[in-house]
């Protein structure tokens, strides 16, 4: 039974959500504040959590940098916040996906499940590292080099380096690079794809130098050798 931890002061949504997902057969706990929620995130095993934004004591962004510190327990920022910074921000600095409130919970259950199928595939992958000019990128450990230089990436930068340098010569279009990295996220706009990529060239690109990935103008990005 999967371990799901929700952290929102909103009861009314709280018990909702608690329903619906124990129908589901998941275990359930809640927090309604960020500092009691971040002491369980940090102090039990969770398959997932459900971390609001607007938190008393302990704002839910600030929940989610000090968890990422020391887990990589799967967030689901749950918020009436949406505009697109905010978005970016909520991912930025960790999350998995972000759905805004009022949210069907059909919804909801979608994004959860799209997380886990991300999740079992990662686990069954085979150690793989793959090259392209002089990066390497170890999947298994999550360590990208550059020229045996180490390169420091989020979690979203990485995975959105694995889909490029994994199907060098296929032009990614934004839509399928948001499917492939973001997963089932009809709030995320394909805009957000540009503001990765730029965050990308300019950790490993060569200064006068061509960048590593290529825009093709009306498509996408491609990284072709």
């Amino acid at each position: 039974m999967k371990r799901i931890l929700i952290i929102e002061d909103e009861k009314s949504l709280v018990r909702f959500i608690q329903l619906e997902l124990e129908h589901e057969h998941f275990f359930v706990r809640v927090a309604y504040d960020g500092v009691s929620g971040l002491q369980l995130a940090l102090n039990e095993e969770w398959d997932m959590i459900l971390l609001d934004i607007m938190l008393p004591h302990l704002d839910g962004i600030e929940v989610c940098r000090r968890l990422r510190s020391a887990k990589a327990t799967p967030v689901i920022m749950i918020t009436a916040r949406d505009r697109l910074e905010d978005r970016v921000q909520g991912l930025d600095i960790g999350a998995d996906d972000y759905i805004a409130k009022p949210f069907d919970i059909e919804e909801l259950l979608a994004r959860m499940r799209a997380i886990f199928r991300r999740i079992d595939l990662q686990d069954h992958q085979d150690r793989e590292v793959l090259t392209f000019r002089n990066i390497t990128v170890d999947i298994a450990a999550r360590i990208v080099t550059r020229g045996g230089i180490s390169v420091e990436l989020t979690k979203r930068e990485f995975d959105l380096l694995v889909v490029l340098i994994k199907h060098p010569k296929l032009v990614q279009t934004r839509d399928m690079l948001l499917d492939l990295v973001w997963g089932y996220d009809s709030l995320v706009e394909t805009n957000v794809v540009d503001v990765y990529i730029r965050y990308l060239r300019n950790k490993l690109d060569v200064p006068g130098e061509e960048s590593i990935i290529q825009t093709v103008r009306g498509m996408g990005y491609v990284m072709r050798p």
